[in-house]
């Protein structure tokens, strides 16, 4: 009997042409080029799938949550709180009391850093984040060092700008009472081991905030999984609207906490006497929230999930491995994080000329980068650049985009000589 060939996995696939016809914006042409958007890590594109659920909602359904009785207004909270529940099943949390609604990861992160980190924290204490972060992953935490005496630690990362473990491990001790690490960098697209971090830390007796905007629209992320103790991200990374973004906490710890914010819907019972206040998650989420916001993020979800996951990170790992070779072969081209584990984002700088400026030429070309320090500062200050472009790519981008910026730098190297 002849012996059964072994199975060999297929790498999934992205219908990027089909794909891309969900991005209206993408037919429009900038300085009388086709649009090349490599800013998703900015702000991602919407589908049309997504516009249409908002407009829905604000065309037929409009009204306040929660407080009504009348038609409008059910409709309208069945929707919000369908949404939760999308959420819930897109990280696997454990309930929907899990899940906050805030503006994005920054509000989510200050929320934590006031409501959690401020009563409990005190001189002597501290707070451990890594070299890596964006700025809103670093001043919460700065303030509340200012505001209880504790004392915020840097885990360091090498040039390539690999996340340092054993250096991390060091800087653990019974002191430690909060880790906050990105899943992936914003600048650099280094991946964290964040499951690692987060067993290392709950040995020493610390929580830890993962923040997760750079990480959600290019990979599963699974937070019983990760074991976190909360995970912050935005709508407008992952194809959603602006403005409505997810705090995951575990419900024990979040039951712990005091409201951040006082208001409407954030209470059972009000006197001039004492308020008391109501159940999760409504007690996280004072006054009106963004509804439309909330609504269109669940249709995000629910189209990259169409698209699969999976599929989408082979993609996108396929076009960042194209761009990192092809940008090695421009003379006076240099990669800036060359981790080997990394998501979506290649960063650079060119030899002799600025980033912004090399960003202008590139808008002149058609080709949408961002360029700056990246709300890193401290990282660039690491790296001794005062900024650099970078590139960050989606389901929509292809490789004829990779060729376009390639050839938008050509471009520049004959303005700067």
């Amino acid at each position: 009997m002849a012996a059964t060939a072994p199975q060999v996995a297929k790498t999934p696939t992205l219908d990027v042409e089909r794909v891309r016809r969900d991005f209206p914006i993408l037919d429009r042409t900038v300085n009388g080029r086709p649009l090349v958007y490599l800013d998703s890590g900015a702000s991602s594109q919407r589908p049309i799938a997504v516009l249409r659920a908002v407009e829905e909602y604000e065309t037929h359904s409009h009204a306040n949550i929660h407080r009504g009785v009348h038609a409008l207004s059910q409709a309208a909270t069945e929707a919000f709180e369908g949404a939760r529940e999308r959420v819930r099943r897109f990280i696997n949390a454990r309930s929907t009391k899990e899940v906050i609604f805030v503006r994005g990861t920054t509000e989510a992160i200050n929320l934590v850093a006031q409501s959690y980190a401020r009563p409990r924290l005190k001189a002597g204490d501290e707070i451990i984040v890594s070299a890596l972060e964006h700025h809103a992953n670093i001043v919460p935490w700065q303030m509340v060092c200012e505001q209880t005496g504790a004392t915020l630690k840097v885990a360091p990362i090498n040039t390539r700008g690999e996340f340092l473990f054993e250096e991390y491990l060091k800087l653990l001790s019974p002191r430690t009472r909060i880790v906050a690490v990105a899943h992936v960098s914003n600048a650099l697209g280094t991946i964290l081991p964040v499951k690692k971090i987060v067993d290392a830390a709950h040995a020493q007796g610390a929580v830890v905030l993962v923040d997760g905007a750079q990480a959600v629209p290019h990979s599963h992320v699974d937070v019983r999984a990760l074991g976190c103790d909360f995970y912050a991200f935005s709508g407008h990374k992952i194809y959603g609207p602006t403005g409505i973004g997810v705090l995951y906490g575990r419900e024990e710890i979040l039951q712990s906490m005091p409201p951040w914010q006082g208001g409407g819907d954030m209470i059972l019972t009000v006197s001039f006497e004492k308020t008391t206040y109501n159940d999760l998650p409504a007690k996280f989420e004072a006054g009106t929230p963004n509804i439309s916001g909330a609504i269109g993020l669940a249709a995000a979800m629910d189209y990259i999930e169409s698209l699969g996951l999976d599929a989408i990170a082979a993609h996108e790992h396929r076009l960042v491995d194209l761009a990192s070779a092809e940008l090695r072969k421009i003379p006076g081209v240099q990669l800036v994080g060359t981790a080997p584990n990394k998501a979506s984002i290649v960063s650079f700088v060119m030899d002799g000329v600025h980033p912004h400026d090399l960003g202008t030429i590139l808008d002149h070309e058609g080709v949408a980068v961002r360029t700056g320090h990246h709300c890193a500062m401290p990282l660039m200050t690491f790296l001794g650049l005062p900024a650099t472009v970078r590139a960050s790519f989606a389901v929509y981008n292809t490789e004829d985009d990779v060729k376009s910026l390639v050839a938008a730098l050509g471009k520049a190297r004959e303005v700067f000589g």
